[in-house]
C-alpha cells in the first residue's frame, strides 16, 4: 500500500481529538516543525521536506490513536524522525505468533507512554495488541507494557512526553502519573 493511499481526508475529527491537535500544536509546532492530524484510514508519520512540516497523521477521530502517534513520536530520535514511519517495519493485522512477539518487544514503549498521556488527558487506557485476526493471549504485552510504565516513572519519560503529557493534564484536568499515581496492573484491560 503506498503512503498516499492510507489517507482519508473525508473524516472529520472529534472534538476531543481536535483539542489534542490544537495542544500538540501549542507544543510542538514552531520547535519540531510538526503538526498532527487526524483522518487517516491508518495511521503515518511523514518527515518534514521542502516547506512542509513534518505531519503525525492518526487514524480515523479517535484520541486514543492520536495519543498512541504521538507516543511513537516522542519515542523517536532526531534520525528516526527524518523517515517515513520512523524507518520501522510494520505488520498489519494477521501476524504470525513471531511475529506478534516481535511487535510486543517494540510496542512495550510506545504503548506505556500513551498510558502516560492517556492519564494525562483523563482519558481511559487499554494494550492495544493489534492483530484482530490471529487473537492471542494479551498478558505478554500487558506486562510489557506495564513494566515500561513502571520503568519510566522510576526513571524518567522521554522528555517530549513529559512536555505533551504536563500540556494535556493542563487543557484536560488529568494526571501525571508518578511513583504515588502509578496505576495498579489490574486497571489494563
Amino acid at each position: 500500500m503506498s503512503l498516499d493511499n492510507r489517507l482519508s481526508p473525508s473524516i472529520v475529527p472529534s472534538r476531543v481529538d481536535l483539542r489534542i491537535c490544537e495542544v500538540f500544536a501549542e507544543v510542538f509546532s514552531f520547535s519540531h516543525n510538526t503538526e498532527l492530524l487526524g483522518g487517516a484510514d491508518e495511521p503515518l508519520y511523514l518527515p518534514a521536506k521542502n516547506s512542509s512540516p513534518a505531519r503525525i497523521y492518526y487514524r480515523l477521530d479517535y484520541e486514543r490513536s492520536a495519543l498512541h502517534e504521538i507516543a511513537h513520536w516522542c519515542i523517536a530520535g532526531e534520525q528516526r524522525r527524518s523517515q517515513a514511519d520512523y524507518g520501522y517495519w510494520y505488520t498489519p493485522d494477521g501476524r504470525c505468533a513471531q511475529q506478534q512477539e516481535k511487535f510486543v518487544e517494540v510496542e512495550a514503549k510506545p504503548q506505556a507512554v500513551e498510558w502516560f498521556l492517556s492519564v494525562a488527558a483523563g482519558l481511559k487506557f487499554g494494550v492495544s495488541t493489534d492483530n484482530l485476526a490471529h487473537p492471542n493471549d494479551p498478558t505478554a504485552l500487558k506486562d510489557a507494557v506495564y513494566n515500561q510504565l513502571q520503568d519510566y516513572v522510576a526513571t524518567a519519560f522521554p522528555p517530549r512526553a513529559q512536555q505533551i503529557a504536563e500540556a494535556l493534564a493542563a487543557v484536560f484536568g488529568g494526571e501525571i502519573i508518578c511513583s504515588a499515581s502509578l496505576p495498579d496492573r489490574i486497571e489494563l484491560n
